[in-house]
C-alpha cells in the first residue's frame, strides 16, 4: 500500500539519501511545507518569512517498510535537541518536524519519540515537533537528488552533520 511521510530536519539536500536507499521507498522529494505562502521558491523560503520549513516527501510502499522504521531513520539524521536549526544550517526554515498524515502516524511518532526520550541518548531535552501535515510544494529541479548530482558537496555536508552530532548526544 502505498502512502506518504513528511519530515523536515535541516537541509532537504542531507535528508534523501537516507531515505532513498531503503527497500520500498517508491521516491523522496525535497521541498517545502508548514508555512502560509503558496508554492515558495527556495529564495522566498530561505528569507525566513513564508513560514515553511525545508523537508522532504517520502513515498513509500508499506508492505515494504513501516512509518515506524521511517521514523527511526529520520531521528538519526537529525538533532532533535535543536529547534532553531539543524547542525551547521540554522533558522526555522530548517527546524526539526515530523509533519503527520493521520492519527495513525502522530501516534507512532509520539511513541518513537518518547522511546528516544528515554533512552538517554541526548543530554538536552528533544524538541521536535509533530505536526499535522500542509501542502507540501517541490522545490525547484536543482534542489532534486541532490546527493546524486552533487557528490563531493553531499558529502562534505554529511561529515559536518556527524561532527555536530556528535559534539551534542551524550559522550
Amino acid at each position: 500500500m502505498k502512502e506518504t511521510a513528511i519530515f523536515a530536519g535541516g537541509c532537504f539536500w542531507c535528508m534523501v539519501s537516507p531515505f532513498d536507499k531503503q527497500p520500498g521507498i517508491e521516491k523522496v522529494v525535497s521541498g517545502y511545507t508548514g508555512g502560509q505562502t503558496i508554492d515558495p521558491t527556495y529564495e522566498e523560503v530561505m528569507t525566513q518569512t513564508t513560514g515553511h520549513t525545508e523537508a522532504v516527501e517520502i513515498t513509500f510502499d508499506s508492505a515494504l517498510i513501516s512509518y515506524e522504521e521511517l521514523v527511526e531513520i529520520y531521528w538519526n539524521q537529525t538533532d532533535p535537541t535543536d529547534a532553531m536549526g539543524q547542525f551547521q544550517d540554522r533558522g526555522d526554515n530548517y527546524r526539526p518536524v515530523i509533519f503527520v498524515a493521520d492519527e495513525l502516524q502522530r501516534d507512532s511518532a509520539k511513541r518513537s519519540k518518547k522511546r528516544l526520550e528515554q533512552s538517554g541518548r541526548y543530554t538536552k531535552p528533544i524538541v521536535t515537533t509533530i505536526e499535522p501535515a500542509t501542502t507540501f510544494y517541490p522545490a525547484e529541479a536543482e534542489h532534486q537528488d541532490f546527493y546524486r548530482k552533487n557528490p563531493a558537496r553531499y558529502e562534505q555536508e554529511q561529515l559536518d552533520r556527524i561532527k555536530n552530532r556528535a559534539d551534542r548526544e551524550v559522550k
